[in-house]
């Protein structure tokens, strides 16, 4: 079979999935089985999706129906080019979704048995199948309209999983949060599209490929800032990522995993299409700064406000963010090069930071999903999201734990693992920026360099706390001293992404290949990126170069002679002695760092950026020298919802109130309004 037959029958097996979990509301035990069609509907996607990426023509799945009823009606020929593409671009982001699903359907078998005794697990496959789904249709939508459409059902059908446990008002207010913040993104997208069809007359994104470089300039720019703001509101970009660290905790942590791994990914594809494919003919090199600049930002705040975090969803979630602005800053360099067509250096650094974005894309859902995989694990077994009440949890969840640190690994961008191949990837193209010819850019891209490395650093101290706080020492409350590791399959589900993590770091020159591939078409012509064997050498050798398998080889070479000489030495001999504990008899969990106090200094340094506020009271006993208990708060300021979303709601309410006293309730009143809009365009179109 070809890849569009599998393709069909991928699609098929996501409806026939979502059927059968809808079928199963009698008997929820049986809705698990829903998943597994979902796994089996995800291989069907990574074959074709891997087909096309290998060399097969892309296809174009029409639909007949619409077309056989244009021929009925004029009226409905808007829906005559309706229709599913799948090209090299849409085929990387299928293979990214589908390689992310396998596992977490395969995970959810045993997840969703909590929800049994309390909630609907039937309407959660239901809509579990039709969110993988929409994702995968809206990657491969062809058609403006097609593409609002299920754009739209990939919202609605999130914005229900988001808001799964309505009886908790903290979900419902994440909900609605989430419910407006894509919707005025999705109202910036539709302004972008009609910009296109007033100019093209079609809907038809064949159109927009073949005659966008006779729009006028003043419309391009105002497609691309509509644009970025429509799809920078669903990827997070900083400062329209409010809704992300709300909606992402509230929702079950399989979903959480989609969310976070795959949905903000569609984004970045929204904005891969329309910036690099679209527009690409006669791209505008400050696009890209900007693109750069917001990026730089997004990384730093991400993980500065992660750091902070004791949820331990919201803490992953602000990652989201961080790892967004990685993903953006490579996409950023890559339109500031791709402005310049007529330097062939300059159009191959643009194909380096494009890989280096797409690399990364594919990285993120993979230690991100094993993350959220990972946190889900430890919130079904402990009940709580609040790190402060975690600890030593390695001993009961021995295989969570090294899930979690493996992720925690590839997330900080440390060698063998895969983050570490597209940052440093990432890193190379903005070294090789200093060769662009504008002025601010040559200073802009050495401070997103050093941006970057900071956040890198701050990434590590974060799951250094993280991963300490949760799963070592001993257990800081009770909910984490029952804990026991969790089912097969949800073990099974974390497997797979914690060895996709080790494989995408030491074997990177089996993916870079086809990525160059989805560069050169993004780009408009071939580019070879340079591969010696197992050696990236970016461009040409003498610019940097990286062999992670040799890394490895030469780590499990090293290892052994450094660990046998301490041995030798009786540095690693066993040896018992009691813990030092100031004098006191006991060790307990007080006398453990906790989060608060981890992340203290990097709070005072960047305390202008989180403003902190702290609240101490001291209850004292006999004297006011014998404390008996002191309670300490901390808040953290939220800037962009005081400064931004605060006054502005504030208008919106106050114009609201306004407008309302035109609504009189008198019928007369009501035609003279509408006789006076009909004079007024009479008027416009005369």
């Amino acid at each position: 079979m070809n890849a569009q037959a599998y393709f069909i029958l991928s699609i098929s097996l996501y409806l026939a999935a979502a059927v059968f979990a809808g079928l199963s509301y009698p008997r929820p035990s049986q809705s698990r089985y829903a998943y597994l069609l979902s796994a089996a509907a995800a291989v069907l996607g990574l074959i074709s999706s891997g087909l096309v990426l290998l060399g097969q023509p892309a296809f174009r799945l029409s639909m007949p129906l619409l077309t056989a009823l244009t021929d009925l009606t004029p009226s409905v020929r808007l829906f005559e080019s309706l229709g599913f593409r799948m090209d090299e671009l849409s085929a990387f982001f299928v293979f990214v979704i589908s390689l992310l699903v396998v596992p977490i359907s395969i995970y959810s078998v045993s997840y969703t048995r909590e929800y049994q005794d309390t909630k609907s697990v039937a309407l959660l496959g239901v809509l579990y199948n039709l969110f993988a789904l929409s994702m995968i249709l809206v990657v491969t939508a062809d058609n403006a309209l097609l593409f609002l459409i299920v754009w739209e059902l990939m919202s609605v059908s999130s914005y229900f999983l988001v808001t799964f446990e309505h009886e908790k008002p903290e979900h419902v207010h994440a909900g609605l949060i989430y419910l407006v913040m894509t919707h005025v993104g999705t109202a910036f997208l539709i302004l972008s599209f009609l910009l296109f069809y007033q100019h093209l007359h079609s809907l038809d994104f064949a159109v927009f490929r073949a005659e966008a470089v006779s729009l006028p300039d003043t419309a391009r720019t105002l497609i691309f800032i509509f644009g970025l703001i429509g799809f920078g509101t669903k990827a997070g970009l900083v400062p329209l990522h409010i809704w992300l660290p709300y909606a992402h905790p509230a929702a079950p942590s399989h979903i959480s995993a989609l969310m976070s791994g795959l949905m903000i990914k569609t984004a970045i594809y929204g904005m891969l299409r329309v910036f690099l494919d679209f527009l690409q003919p006669d791209l505008v090199w400050w696009w890209g700064l900007v693109v750069l600049v917001l990026a730089s930002i997004s990384t730093v705040l991400g993980v500065l406000y992660a750091l902070m975090e004791h949820d331990l969803k919201k803490l992953l979630a602000y990652h989201s963010v961080e790892n967004i602005g990685i993903i953006l800053i490579g996409i950023g360099l890559a339109m500031i090069a791709g402005a310049h067509p007529e330097s062939l250096a300059l159009i191959s650094l643009a194909a380096l930071a494009l890989m280096a974005a797409l690399y990364h894309t594919i990285n993120h859902a993979v230690f991100k999903g094993l993350l959220f995989l990972a946190g889900g694990a430890v919130v079904s077994q402990t009940h709580t999201r609040n790190i402060e009440e975690l600890g030593g949890l390695i001993k009961g969840m021995p295989w969570t734990s090294a899930c979690f640190l493996i992720g925690s690994l590839a997330i900080s961008a440390l060698p063998p693992l895969n983050g570490f191949v597209s940052e440093w990837l990432t890193f190379q193209s903005l070294l090789l920026g200093l060769h662009l010819p504008e002025l601010i850019v040559k200073v802009l891209v050495p401070l997103s360099a050093a941006l970057l490395a900071l956040s890198g650093a701050l990434a590590a101290a974060c799951f250094v706390k993280a991963f300490g706080i949760t799963f070592l020492a001993l257990p800081r409350s009770e909910h984490p001293q029952q804990a026991q590791e969790v089912p097969a399959t949800m073990r099974g589900g974390m497997g797979i992404l914690a060895l996709l993590c080790v494989v995408l770091g030491i074997l990177p020159v089996f993916v870079l290949p086809l990525l160059n591939g989805v560069a050169s078409s993004l780009l408009g012509q071939p580019i070879n990126v340079l591969f010696s064997g197992f050696v990236l050498a970016p461009l040409a050798p003498d610019q940097g170069t990286f062999s992670p398998l040799g890394l490895v080889l030469l780590l499990l070479v090293l290892a052994p002679v450094g660990l046998g000489i301490a041995y030798m030495s009786s540095e690693l001999r066993r040896r018992r002695a009691p813990t030092w504990v100031c004098g006191l008899p006991h060790l307990s969990a007080r006398m453990e760092y906790t989060a608060t106090g981890f992340s203290k200094p990097i709070r005072l340094t960047f305390r202008n950026i989180y403003q902190p506020r702290r609240e101490v009271e001291v209850e004292t006993d006999v004297s006011s020298y014998v404390r008996q208990r002191i309670r300490y708060e901390l808040q953290l300021a939220a800037p962009f919802e005081k400064y931004l979303y605060g006054p502005l709601s504030a208008g919106i309410l106050k114009i609201s109130g306004t407008l309302r006293r035109i609504q009189t309730g008198s019928i007369n009143m009501y035609l003279a309004y509408i006789f006076i809009v009909v004079v007024i365009l009479l008027l416009v179109v005369r």
